[in-house]
C-alpha cells in the first residue's frame, strides 16, 4: 500500500493527494494543472494560511514578517533559498504582520522576524530572529517530512 499526503495547491488552493513516492517528481495540480511546488515561500493571507495549516500533510514553516523591519528584509533570501532546497519535504510560507494583524495575534507574534513550525494544524516549534541558512535548515532537520 502507498502512503498519499494530502498537499493544498499554491495556485488554487485545491487539495491534492499525492502518492509520497512521487513527491519529487514535481507534482501538478489535479484542478488548475500549475506546480505544486515553486520552490518559493508563499505569501499567505487569512483563509489561504488556514487551508494551508488544516487541510496539508506537509509541515508548514511560517515566517512572520514586516516590510519595515530590516531583519526580515535580510532574512527573505535564506528563507528563499530554503523553500528551493527543502521542498517538497516541507512548505515554507511567509505572513506580512501588517497587512494581517490578526494572525500575528492570534499567534501571539510578538517580534518579528518569528518561524513557526505547524504540523497537522498545531504549531511545534518557533524561533524568533534572522537566521542563516545553516541554522535555518539545521532548526528544521527534526520537521522534515521523509521523502
Amino acid at each position: 500500500m502507498t502512503e498519499s499526503l494530502h498537499v493544498v495547491c499554491p495556485h488554487c488552493a485545491a487539495v491534492n493527494r499525492i502518492p509520497a513516492a512521487k513527491m519529487g517528481d514535481g507534482p501538478r495540480c489535479g484542478q488548475c494543472k500549475q506546480p505544486l511546488f515553486t520552490g518559493e515561500p508563499l505569501e499567505l493571507g487569512a483563509a489561504a494560511f488556514d487551508r494551508h495549516l488544516t487541510r496539508s500533510d506537509l509541515p508548514l514553516v511560517v515566517d512572520f514578517w514586516a516590510p519595515w523591519c530590516g531583519p526580515c528584509r535580510m532574512m527573505a533570501p535564506v528563507f528563499r533559498q530554503a523553500a528551493a532546497e527543502l521542498e517538497p519535504r516541507i512548505r515554507l510560507a511567509k505572513v506580512d504582520t501588517e497587512a494581517e494583524p490578526q494572525l500575528a495575534a492570534r499567534f501571539g507574534i510578538r517580534s518579528i522576524p518569528t518561524l513557526a513550525v505547524f504540523r497537522n494544524g498545531r504549531e511545534i516549534a518557533r524561533q524568533s530572529g534572522a537566521l542563516d541558512l545553516g541554522t535555518l535548515k539545521r532548526w528544521l532537520q527534526p520537521h522534515l517530512q521523509a521523502i
